[in-house]
């Protein structure tokens, strides 16, 4: 099944964040991120964007991270992010496989196929949970979508990609770099 769209909004009442997943024409999966879940699935999806092999030739870590930053962007032109805040309407109603109320994750499994997509389990204590495969440019934007919850639900959680600091704190005078 092809993945439509994935949307994720801040409910208040409850103080989780509700992941929406669309089938393309078929199915809807609602699934419960808690604040606690949000920190250990960016984790993992930092991991899995840094599992990219030109990331992982690169010599230093400052290299590294100003690689990771530049793949970030560039993938995340690739991606379509709409800035509708309503569902429109549905000419029938989707199918929900893993039934009408959303599942709490408490569990995360990630793995990185050799074609370099994203393999991501989003599972309940016991039972189904959703199974996603998504190529880089989606992985990045369902970090960005992330960032953009978390801000929204003001959890006083930054996710982040790590930052190069390129300056240089010496005791001499100033550095010449090639």
């Amino acid at each position: 099944m092809k993945l439509e769209r994935i949307r994720i909004e801040f409910d208040m009442e409850q103080d989780r964040l509700l992941m929406f997943i669309l089938i393309h024409g078929a199915a809807e999966v609602r699934l419960w991120l808690t604040r606690r879940c949000v920190k250990r699935f960016w984790i993992a999806m930092q991991k899995m964007a840094e599992w990219k092999p030109e990331i992982q030739r690169q010599p230093t870590p400052e290299a590294r991270t100003a690689v990771l930053q530049f793949e970030h962007e560039k993938a995340l032109r690739e991606v379509k992010f709409s800035r509708q805040e309503t569902e429109p309407p549905e000419v029938a109603p989707r199918a929900q496989p893993l039934g009408p109320e959303p599942l709490l994750v408490t569990r995360i499994q990630a793995r990185r196929e050799p074609d370099g997509r994203t393999l991501i389990a989003l599972l309940p204590a016991d039972g189904q949970g959703a199974h996603l495969t998504l190529s880089e440019s989606l992985l990045h934007g369902l970090m960005k979508l992330l960032q953009q919850a978390v801000a929204k639900a003001e959890w006083d959680l930054v996710l982040e990609l790590p930052q190069v600091d390129l300056s240089f704190a010496g005791t001499g005078g100033a550095r010449t770099l090639n």
